[in-house]
Parts: C-alpha cells; structure tokens; sequence
C-alpha cells in the first residue's frame, strides 16, 4: 500500500512538473488545494493506465521495440499521457494535453521526474 501511495506522489509530482514547465499540458485550477487533489486525481488515473493499457500496448509494439532500439518508448509514453487527457476529460478533470508532440516532450519529462522522486522517497523495500 505504502508503494502505491509512493508511485502515486511521484506521478503527481511528475505530472505538476510537466504542467509547470510546458505551456501545451494545462491543468486549469484556482486554489492550490484545488490544483494538487487535481493532480492527485489525474496521477491515479495515469497509474492506472499505465498499469492496464501499457503492457498490453508493449506487448503488442515488441518488434518495434527491437527495431527502433527502444526509442519507441517516447511514443508509447506520450500515447499513454494522451489517453491519459483523454480519459481525464471523460472524468471532468481539468487536464488536457495539446498535441501528440507535447505529449512527447511531456511524457520524457515525466519519466524523468517521477523515477527521479520515486527515487527519492521512500517505499517498502
């Protein structure tokens, strides 16, 4: 349990990073409370697509995998932070990402972060 809440701190994290440094990833709030259970909110639903819809996406891009060398990963990545927004939509989260080449630029930034801090905090190992 104690690692779930640490991924998902992270992803939130990541994701608040992400909003701050790219103006194509929104996340329109007015109060600061407001913001980060926003960000909470979205980084659960991040987590849980990258939990179900990932794997099954690596699974079936494997060979792409291969031929690309792994760089393939920046398009999952930003296919799932799209699916992401799209999803935070349906929710009425106010989360939305711009385009699939900021999706790019934010999904490396948010790998970036969030293994950084998952790093940084601490978990059950």
């Amino acid at each position: 349990m104690k690692n779930f809440i640490v991924k998902t701190l992270a992803n939130a994290g990541a994701l608040g990073v992400a909003t701050w440094l790219i103006s194509g990833i929104t996340l329109p709030g007015g109060s600061a409370w407001r913001e980060a259970l926003s960000l909470i909110l979205v980084a659960l639903v991040f987590g849980l697509v990258n939990w179900l819809v990932k794997p099954v996406v690596k699974v079936l891009s494997f060979p792409l995998f291969i031929l690309t060398l792994g760089l393939i990963t920046l398009v999952v990545n930003a296919l799932m932070l799209l699916l992401t927004s799209w999803l935070a939509g349906k929710l009425s989260l106010d989360f939305h990402v711009h385009g699939f080449w900021t999706a790019v630029l934010g999904g490396l930034i948010i790998s970036v972060v969030s293994w950084a801090l998952a790093m940084a905090l601490p978990d059950d190992e």
